[in-house]
């Protein structure tokens, strides 16, 4: 059986995290329309017949503004270290810019295959997709030039084989019913963030973090105690809104989603804190067995 770790590297929202999951078929990593709605590494695993593909969803690489964007852009650089294949994703509506061109630079340096994706080929007419083709072949001498559109799962089926193709014949990395790397108390938290971004739109930064204080399983149900952490009075007022309004639309789409989840009941209870400063917020996460940025 081929198997091997393959890289989804790219600027933040060319579809990174919406690949993996239709790659998985299921929801593993939240999305948003929101930079850097991707802040850890998330692995999933693909297996059939023959060939077990550890996928590894990655931060959006972006010019920093702030610490953390420096951590972020870091952790996408680290993605791409060990891995045996990279799957370089574009939007190929708004065409190969500058930060696409950085990002392919730093790539070329590790020396691995790299598969062009060109995803969102929906949005765009033949011609114009087959003349981008054309020009992106004069870039780089990339693997696959791949066209696809992630959302619509246009195309995903031959992906597959043709990464299969890339793949050192190693036998299974994980065993049988390995899925992914992250926790079931991260995976809640960051269904939370996802319902935060999308429902506050550009009002919230993306700097939010959602942590799970107290989660019971039950035979037919499941208590979860969540905060919402952020970083400005102002901002937990936009989260909770009038008399409580978002806050309560905040829980309501993420527990439909976390009894899709857990296939039961799902009682959950939202709070939000504020901690301004950064390592005040790392004290208060460390006291939970917790780290902001990691798994």
């Amino acid at each position: 059986m081929k198997s091997g770790f393959v890289s989804i590297v790219g600027r933040p929202n060319v579809g990174k995290s919406t690949l993996l999951n239709a790659l998985l078929d299921t929801k593993l990593a939240i999305t948003s329309d929101k930079a850097g709605t991707t802040r850890n590494i998330i692995e999933g695993v693909y297996e059939d017949e023959k060939c077990q593909i550890v996928f590894v969803d990655t931060p959006g690489i972006h010019k920093p503004v702030n610490q953390l964007g420096n951590i972020l852009n870091q952790k996408a650089y680290t993605s791409s270290e060990n891995v045996d294949i990279i799957l370089f994703l574009i939007d190929v509506e708004k065409g190969f810019g500058k930060g696409d061109s950085f990002i392919l630079e730093r790539l070329k340096e590790e020396r691995l295959p790299i598969l062009l994706i060109l995803n969102k080929v929906d949005k765009i007419k033949k011609e114009e997709l087959l003349e981008k083709i054309a020009e992106y072949q004069k870039l780089y001498d990339f693997c696959e030039i791949f066209p696809i559109s992630a959302l619509k799962k246009d195309n995903l089926t031959k992906l597959i084989p043709t990464i299969q193709k890339y793949l050192p014949n190693e036998g299974k990395i994980f065993e049988d019913n390995t899925f992914t790397n992250i926790s079931t108390d991260f995976y809640i938290g960051e269904i939370i963030r996802e319902k935060v971004l999308r429902k506050t739109r550009e009002e919230v930064p993306h700097a939010v973090t959602c942590v799970v204080e107290k989660r019971v399983e039950k035979k037919e149900k499941v208590i979860i105690h969540a905060t919402i952490i952020v970083d400005r009075d102002s901002i937990k007022k936009i989260i909770v809104g009038k008399n409580a309004s978002m806050l309560k639309s905040i829980g309501i789409d993420a527990r439909l989603d976390l009894e899709e989840y857990f296939q039961k009941r799902v009682y959950l209870d939202l709070f939000v804190k504020v901690i301004e400063n950064w390592r005040e917020r790392e004290s208060y996460l460390k006291e939970l067995g917790l780290d902001d940025l990691e798994n």
